[in-house]
């Protein structure tokens, strides 16, 4: 994997664990935080296109399903950066 895939894979991996964070403490309310249902607003970008699949699910699965959708992206994107870096 080239040096530019590993940056972008790790400001990815960033903003996902960043975003993950935030819903996590606006959710249980750590921190002394209020507890937010807007909370994990930050995970919608990055979980797009997954996320748009989620209303197919339960509705009690649905804020879990949108924190790990950035997951299954963070996945595709090393994989592609990885099979970037075989052909060069």
């Amino acid at each position: 994997m080239n040096r530019a895939c590993r940056i972008i894979v790790g400001l990815f991996l960033a903003a996902y664990l960043l975003a993950l964070f935030v819903f996590l403490v606006g959710t249980f309310g750590w921190f002394g935080a209020a507890r937010d249902p807007l909370s994990g607003v930050f995970l919608i970008p990055l979980g797009l296109p997954w996320n748009l699949l989620i209303e197919r699910f339960p509705e009690p699965f649905w804020a879990w399903l949108a924190a790990a959708a950035p997951a299954l992206n963070l996945v595709l994107l090393r994989l592609v950066c990885g099979r970037m870096g075989r052909r060069t």
